[in-house]
C-alpha cells in the first residue's frame, strides 16, 4: 500500500480557493490534483536547494488574493 493516500481536512478562503480552482482548470486538473502537484513541487524544490524555505520567505507577500 505505497500508493495509499492520506485524507487530510483543509481549510482555505474562498478567494484562495477560487484562484486555485482558476488556476487548477487553466492546467486540468482538478483543485485537488493542483494542492497536491503544488505541494509536490514545494517538497521537490525543497530537496533540490537543501533549505526548507527560501530567506525572504518570512517577507510579507503581495498575492493579490
Amino acid at each position: 500500500m505505497a500508493d495509499a493516500k492520506k485524507q487530510i481536512p483543509l481549510r482555505l478562503s474562498a478567494r484562495l480557493y477560487a484562484q486555485l480552482a482558476a488556476w487548477a482548470e487553466e492546467d486540468f486538473r482538478s483543485v485537488n490534483g493542483q494542492i497536491e502537484y503544488l505541494l509536490s513541487e514545494c517538497v521537490r524544490q525543497r530537496k533540490k536547494n537543501g533549505r526548507p524555505l527560501p530567506e525572504s520567505f518570512d517577507e510579507e507577500l503581495d498575492l493579490d488574493l
